[in-house]
């Protein structure tokens, strides 16, 4: 099977037998026939081989070799896809399965020779979603195109010539969508409905991602990682650049939120049977229960719930996706996410051990209520159980810096590094119990400070296992903490002699050195349970929506500017009205309620609570206001009009 070797080497991009194959001259139209005529004289003999062997050929030809300019060769190209159809839909007792997948390869190779338009490659699509769950041949061939795709994808830039190829429509999202949420669903049943054996095969299974959960997740990818990346070009300002960049961020947005729009229903749906599997497990009497939830979990991953929801959470938190669209939109279905997974985080830690002994001890739980200020005490009855009862959040910012130098060092190797922990009132060092070096001259100093200029707090060297000083420096390399005041701390190691030839590597391994801003480190190696992540993701989301909710749109330009026009008690005092065409202007008629008759500028003015009461019967005569006397001084110079002057009569 060389020419088939070939075909797969041919596939990498990178490789120069690419671009060897890509110059070759297309094959003619009588070639192509003659191997339709092998292929069908070897389909009527039924050898396999041969067969076989055509099909890796279309591969090569339908990639490389081929343009289906002319109408003959568009006659052979129909030709070709009949007899590939045929081979794919034959019955299973008459196709091995070896067969059936380099059909799958030949039709995916040539889909866009055997299907020119976009409206058959649809309608192709459209087949093989919706019927491929009754046939094996179509839903293998689904697979084959959507990994295709999603692979292309993965390497496409958004708003190139082939994204459009690559990005389905909405409707076959919306497919590929519905396949997910049913394989998702599906997996998490089995949890209940399978047997114990089968169940650890099912575990050993996990996670593996299906080719629509696949396409899915490069689509997705896809478009988040262009929003959030996507920069303008610095080498062209101008009107036209800047335009085109906004209208494709509002065109991403677009695609963003109507894709985690439908992301969301169906995570939502997936949850719904998780949390309906999950109280059937607890309220079952089957022998490996604790098993299977705690299995439950670990088959979540493997899920839309685990491959798509944890990427967008932590995607829509940026920057560029906290819009006012993107949380009107959004809020409703995160709400009922939140829901969902905290009741289920819940079920499942009231069944795990360790909760149920912090909970069913009272003699536990009446010592700790004993212990407990009035104050305290009032809060622990008030609190409820919840899903974060009991866990302790991990502190990845506890688990400090690790400093080390090559194991084993080197002749004349030297190291310095700098830690700085912002905030910290002092440093805690804790070296490794393998630290040495082959002389006590070949040292480590450390410095209270970011730089060797600083304050020296110690100095380390030498080994005592038997070799080159075989002593060491000082009371030797620390066992306990060394506490190093301040944020910073600089270490400087240099090895000076030169290695021994009996010197072993554990002689001279060197140095590691861990640095924490707190004394006792936590455990930060375990991590919450996945759903209860899931929940505080959620959570943290919903109300980072809800923030931009209550603030409502953004001030305007317009609005930043007309700040100090929009603060006039003048302009307060009108009453503006909309217009039909939607624009705003004052009102002409005057307030019905009995304003004062002199309106003091430099007074806080507020309204009579019947300000906004229409008008009945007659008109008022709207108050005079009292302008302060510098702003009528400027508003005479500009007019030109002098302030007139009273002349005494004369009897």
């Amino acid at each position: 099977m060389c020419i088939h070797q070939l075909n797969l080497l041919a596939a990498s991009n990178n490789l120069p037998i690419t671009n060897f194959l890509g110059k070759q001259h297309p094959i003619e139209a009588h070639h192509l026939s003659s191997i339709c005529d092998i292929m069908e004289k070897a389909m009527v003999n039924g050898d396999t081989c041969i067969i076989r062997c055509i099909l890796v050929v279309f591969q090569v030809v339908f990639k490389f070799f081929f343009s289906p300019q002319t109408e003959r060769n568009r006659d052979i190209v129909r030709r070709s896809g009949l007899l590939l159809w045929q081979l794919l839909m034959a019955p299973r007792d008459q196709i091995c399965s070896e067969i059936q997948k380099e059909v799958c390869l030949a039709i995916s190779s040539g889909l866009n020779i055997l299907y020119p338009g976009e409206a058959e490659i649809n309608n192709l699509l459209k087949l093989v979603l919706t019927e491929g769950e009754r046939n094996s041949g179509l839903s293998q061939l689904r697979d084959v195109i959507l990994t295709n795709l999603a692979e292309q994808l993965q390497n496409n830039r958004f708003g190139s010539e082939d994204d459009d190829h690559y990005r389905l429509n909405d409707e076959l999202l919306h497919y590929i969508l519905k396949i997910v949420v049913r394989e998702s669903c599906v997996l998490i049943t089995k949890c209940q409905t399978v047997s114990k054996d089968d169940f650890q095969r099912l575990l050993s299974t996990v996670p593996a991602a299906s080719s629509c959960l696949r396409y899915l997740m490069a689509v997705q990818n896809h478009l988040l990682s262009n929003t959030i990346l996507i920069k303008p070009d610095d080498n062209d300002d101008s009107d036209s650049s800047l335009q085109g960049e906004t209208l494709k961020v509002q065109e991403l947005k677009t695609s963003i939120l109507s894709l985690a729009t439908q992301i969301l229903t169906g995570c939502d749906e997936v949850l719904e049977m998780l949390q309906q599997v999950t109280t059937a497990l607890i309220n079952s009497d089957i022998s490996d229960r604790e098993q299977r939830l705690k299995g439950l979990e670990q088959i979540t991953k493997a899920t839309m719930l685990g491959h798509l929801l944890p990427v967008l959470l932590t995607s829509l938190m940026h920057p560029n996706l906290q819009t006012l669209t993107m949380a009107d939109a959004l809020m409703p279905q995160l709400v009922q996410l939140v829901l969902y997974t905290s009741q289920t985080a819940l079920l499942l830690k009231t069944q795990s051990p360790v909760f149920s002994e912090l909970t069913s001890s009272p003699s536990c739980a009446s010592e700790q209520k004993g212990k407990l200020f009035p104050d305290e005490r009032m809060l622990e009855e008030k609190e409820e159980p919840g899903f974060l009862t009991g866990l302790k959040i991990p502190a990845p910012w506890a688990a400090g810096k690790t400093v080390e130098t090559v194991h084993p060092v080197r002749d004349n190797y030297k190291f310095k590094e700098t830690v700085h922990i912002p905030g910290a009132r002092c440093l805690y060092l804790r070296f490794d119990n393998r630290c040495s070096s082959q002389y006590d001259y070949d040292k480590l100093v450390i410095y209270a400070g970011p730089n060797t200029n600083s304050r020296k707090v110690a100095e380390y060297g030498g080994n005592t296992l038997g070799y080159g000083s075989r002593s060491v420096l000082g009371t030797g390399w620390p066992k306990d903490l060394v506490k190093v005041e301040g944020d910073t701390v600089t270490f400087s190691f240099e090895m000076r002699s030169g290695r021994e030839h009996n010197t072993p590597d554990k002689a001279m391994w060197g140095f590691a050195c861990t640095v924490r801003a707190q004394e006792s480190s936590e455990d930060v190696s375990g991590g919450l349970p996945f759903l209860v992540d899931l929940a505080l993701g959620l959570s943290v989301l919903a109300c980072s929506m809800l923030r931009i909710l209550y603030n409502g749109p953004e001030i305007t330009k317009d609005e930043e500017t007309c700040q100090e026009l929009l603060r006039s008690k003048l302009l307060q005092r009108c009453q503006w009205q909309v217009e039909a065409n939607g624009v705003i202007s004052p009102a002409l008629t005057p307030s019905p309620s009995p304003l004062p008759l002199t309106i003091d500028e430099d007074r806080e003015f507020t309204y009579p609570s019947d300000v906004l009461v229409p008008p009945v019967g007659h008109y008022f005569d709207l108050p005079r206001i009292r302008l302060p006397p510098g702003i009528m001084i400027k508003l005479r110079e500009i007019s030109g009009r002098a302030r007139p002057q009273f002349r005494p009569s004369i009897k």
